[in-house]
């Protein structure tokens, strides 16, 4: 493994970005904020990394204490990739960098890849309260936990268990929640998100 660069300044932004400063490394974190993933799995929701820098930056955040790698249990015995509680500060870090990237963000372009939960921590953000969300969307479902005080913050896939509230939208709708042209409760007033369930959270963004 070869050492990790260095700007070599006494300065904690520095320190920071000795850490977190190269390519990928921040969008790893983003997927592992839903929890455990196997190497396959992020890979594939990377479009555009290689395997090789992939894997470097996979032993990199392992080494710098923000990853931990497990074996799971049969029947099955794949390892796996999750943030250790260092690697879940960072948080806020990419949800303040989503905040100020909001006004470069424009319209989808033709080479943009998308994932539906892509959408999930703009939501996160946008959301007020407590409580298991399942967001439907065009592309594919997600799951958000939100005010989670630890673990994973959203989810792919439906939610693992009856939510507190359930939100059907499209994407430009999430779109324009995440660039600030809208929030989650004006659109329910609009009738663009369709808000059902009987949770507290779902009760007030109907309110709203």
């Amino acid at each position: 493994m070869s050492p990790r660069r260095s700007y070599d300044q006494y300065c904690s932004v520095a320190r920071a970005l000795d850490a977190v400063g190269d390519r990928w490394t921040l969008l790893i974190v983003r997927e592992l904020l839903a929890g455990p993933r196997r190497y396959t799995d992020l890979h594939a929701d990377l479009p555009g990394v290689s395997t090789d820098v992939l894997a470097s930056r996979l032993k990199d955040m392992e080494r710098d204490g923000m990853t931990a790698r497990r074996r799971l249990p049969p029947p099955g015995a794949a390892y796996v990739y999750e943030l250790t509680a260092r690697g879940r500060e960072l948080l806020p870090v990419l949800q303040a960098l989503g905040t100020w990237g909001q006004a470069g963000l424009g319209e989808r372009r033709p080479t943009d890849a998308v994932r539906a939960h892509w959408f999930a921590l703009p939501l996160l953000r946008a959301l007020e309260g407590e409580g298991l969300v399942e967001v439907l969307l065009g592309e594919g479902t997600f799951h958000l936990r939100v005010g989670a005080g630890d673990g994973p913050v959203y989810g792919d896939g439906p939610a693992p268990r009856d939510p507190d509230a359930r939100l059907v939208l499209d994407s430009g709708t999430c779109t324009a929640i995440g660039r600030g042209e809208s929030t989650v409760a004006a659109a329910v007033r609009a009738g663009r998100i369709e808000v059902t369930g009987d949770g507290t959270l779902a009760k007030a963004l109907r309110e709203a």
